[in-house]
């Protein structure tokens, strides 16, 4: 049975569930439903006991890789271990079974828990205010350059750039364009940070805002941040700041000391809930004073100590960003993360963060080339050049590690180096599982040298071999269809 698909198990009449007889005469469905609501047959769904279907699901969590079964080094990503009690927390009936078109007062358990959330969010970045309504990184980006051109457009003097560094997020650029900001790249210089001289020479009239990342996306820590903000502060612009890499500053170092204007958070990266797979997400943005009254409407407030509601009160704000209030499971997830860790064990997530980081790098620059050498703060990024030469590119690699068991790191990004493994090991990762990981990426320089087409012709030892990701991408197909 381990060898087939459920598809093949499929026998006529068999069946995994019992269901109370239809109450409606078959007679009236015709009427009560339009006739293009109406099957005209029978799915097309593989017919199956109960045990085959659970025995089928477990089986593919065996064979997919997931953080819970092994290191997941995405770099930027923070696959981190997302601890179960979250889960358990976030499916209790009194959170699930919520309704947002509920009276507020049937929900102050609810707001309750999103007003304490959005204060830890402020405390830990240094902002004043707060919206919990994006619902991932990129709508909190967006939201972020929508209050960046609600704010200039208030002021009378609206703006068409925005600056970000050769080196951002594939995403910055894409929410900057769609909030009608055009984008100035600015070089890194040749230790992987913004470069000052052309960072003063794009900062214009022009420019709204600069989207930055800190730590970077090198895992590099801006050293001159004071510095990048006088510069933009003194052109008028607003500086952002792109949290995806917060993994490296909690407890450590605020936003809001630093001179960001706003910042936010991925609550499904750095504060539990597992996000591959597309989803779900949280993109809290938290804004200083000067920018509060922009936010998206409602914000959650509070009338004494014990009763919260719905703030619609925002004259000046960019209006809703999402149908409701946002991902409510994710923001409970994200309560119970910093409740359970405390604000000593978010400084220690972000310092084992570090720990590891510069462990791998400082085990792999050996074999691999590293083009900006740390300290690194929560992440690093190799180069496969020298591998590449020898006759295996970093794709080859990140199938080679397959066969090891392990996920491969982010690829080919940064841009800004050349056949990058971009590595993010987090703090969830033991001494053995990093050792273990190292071990396999030596291992697979040893082969590339001795013989480099079985790493061309990775993964050898997975239920699927390589794919044609080409054809995969273009010509989708992920349904089932009983063959005639």
């Amino acid at each position: 049975m381990s060898e087939k698909l459920i598809f093949d198990l499929s026998s006529a009449g068999r069946r995994g569930y019992s269901l109370p007889d239809l109450d409606v005469p078959l007679k009236d469905i015709g009427t009560l439903l339009p006739q293009e609501a109406l099957r005209q047959k029978e799915p097309e769904l593989p017919e199956v006991s109960e045990v085959e279907v659970v025995r089928h699901f477990i089986r593919l969590s065996i064979l997919n890789h997931h953080v819970d079964k092994g290191i997941y080094p995405l770099g930027s990503c923070t696959m981190k271990y997302n601890p179960k009690i979250n889960e358990d927390l976030a499916r209790l009936p009194g959170f699930s079974q919520l309704h947002p078109y509920q009276p507020e007062k049937s929900v102050q358990g609810a707001l309750k828990l999103m007003y304490e959330l959005g204060q830890y969010l402020k405390e830990i970045g240094g902002m004043d205010e707060i919206t919990l309504q994006p619902a991932a990184g990129a709508q909190g980006e967006l939201t972020g350059m929508l209050l960046t051109r609600a704010y200039h457009e208030k002021l009378g003097r609206p703006r068409s750039k925005v600056v970000i560094p050769d080196s951002a997020h594939g995403t910055n650029p894409a929410s900057v364009i769609i909030a009608g900001y055009t984008t100035l790249q600015v070089k890194s210089n040749d230790k992987g940070l913004v470069d000052l001289d052309e960072l003063k020479k794009v900062m214009t009239e022009e420019v709204a805002a600069l989207m930055l990342t800190n730590p970077n996306t090198l895992g590099l820590f801006e050293s001159q941040i004071l510095e990048i903000e006088k510069i933009v502060h003194d052109a008028g612009a607003l500086l952002y700041l792109d949290g995806a890499n917060l993994n490296a500053l909690l407890g450590v170092a605020k936003p809001g000391d630093m001179g960001f204007d706003m910042v936010h958070f991925n609550l499904h990266k750095t504060f539990s809930t597992p996000h591959g797979g597309g989803g779900p997400g949280s993109g809290p943005v938290g804004v200083k004073k000067h920018l509060a009254d922009f936010l998206p409407v409602p914000t959650v407030a509070t009338r004494g100590e014990d009763q919260y509601f719905l703030d619609y009160k925002r004259p000046d704000s960019i209006g809703k960003v999402q149908g409701f209030y946002g991902n409510f499971g994710v923001m409970v997830k994200a309560y119970a993360f910093i409740r359970s860790c405390g604000a000593k064990g978010l400084r220690e997530i972000s310092e084992n963060a570090i720990i590891n980081a510069n462990y791998l790098m400082e085990s792999l620059k050996e074999y691999y080339d590293l083009q900006y050498p740390g300290p690194c703060q929560h992440e690093f990024v190799l180069s496969g050049t020298r591998q590449k030469e020898k006759g295996a590119k970093t794709l080859d690699i990140a199938k080679r590690l397959l066969d090891y068991g392990l996920h491969a790191p982010t690829v080919y990004f940064p841009l800004i180096v050349s056949e990058a493994l971009m590595i993010e090991p987090t703090e969830s990762e033991s001494r053995e599982s990093l050792d273990e990981f190292i071990e396999a990426m030596i291992e697979i320089d040893r082969e590339i040298t001795e013989n480099p087409e079985m790493v061309r012709s990775a993964p050898h030892n997975t239920p699927v071999a390589r794919l044609d990701e080409v054809k995969a991408a273009k010509d989708l197909n992920v349904r089932w269809k009983r063959e005639a």
